[in-house]
């Protein structure tokens, strides 16, 4: 058993896990208001001798970008981003998400997020909360799309959607996400009664892994040290370390 530890670092181990290793996985595009992505790339990267490959969006040190994203847009065009991040203010039970307007709300906007939601070659979708509200039936806007019709090239397109209660993974043949463990002291009865989409489960329904003793004493030290200079207030809450 784990000790005591924080629903960011589950969620950061559950991302890691989903991404996989480095031989699975070369490079990893990850936006700029995301620290939990961040986070689980650069536990993998503790693990594995600095592999898979980072770019962060908006980097505030050593970003590796002179032109912005119109190079991560370049790259990911080349088929050169394996693993990128998306969320939305709505996201639906086929995968669209929104970024433009919900309950009569605007929101920056799309940006790049159609272009790399299928130019990349495997998306998760994440939103720590996770509520009738934000995963709805039908999205009010789409922004960029779950899945395409037959002749519209798609390098990628949805791998699995982390919330802050479950883990679902996207089952492109039915246009579906199937749920694949519920977060520790998460039950399906919850879950349901939160979730504006349907979906499959299993009759016995499994439990989100916790993070190990080992992948806590990383995401502790190294990673933590790693993750401070760009993401200093998600550091310092988190861990109680300055950039």
């Amino acid at each position: 058993m784990a000790e005591s530890y924080a629903r960011e670092e589950l969620l950061a181990c559950t991302v890691a896990r989903l991404i996989g290793d480095a031989t699975q996985t070369a490079h990893v595009a990850v936006g700029a208001a995301s620290p939990i992505p961040a986070t689980a790339v650069e536990l993998l990267r503790a693990r594995q001798g600095g592999r898979p490959r980072l770019s962060l969006l908006h980097r505030r040190h050593g970003n590796p970008f002179s032109e912005g994203s119109r190079e991560l847009f370049d790259l990911a065009g080349q088929g050169r981003i394996d693993v990128f991040f998306l969320g939305g203010a709505q996201i639906d039970g086929e995968a669209n998400i929104n970024l433009v307007e919900a309950e009569g709300r605007r929101f920056p906007g799309s940006f790049g997020s159609a272009f790399m939601y299928f130019a990349a070659r495997r998306t998760i979708l994440f939103r720590e909360e996770h509520s009738a509200r934000v995963l709805v039936p039908r999205v009010d806007f789409v922004s960029a799309p779950g899945w395409s019709p037959p002749g519209v090239w798609r390098r990628g397109g949805p791998q699995a959607l982390l919330t802050g209660k479950a883990l679902f993974a996207w089952q492109a043949e039915r246009r579906r996400f199937r749920l694949e463990s519920v977060h520790p002291g998460v039950t399906p009865e919850d879950l349901r009664a939160n979730t504006g989409f349907d979906y499959d489960a299993p009759a016995r329904v499994a439990t989100t892994p916790e993070p190990t003793d080992a992948e806590l004493a990383l995401l502790r030290g190294p990673v933590a040290r790693e993750i401070a200079p760009n993401y200093p207030a998600f550091a310092a809450r988190l861990w109680r370390i300055a950039a």
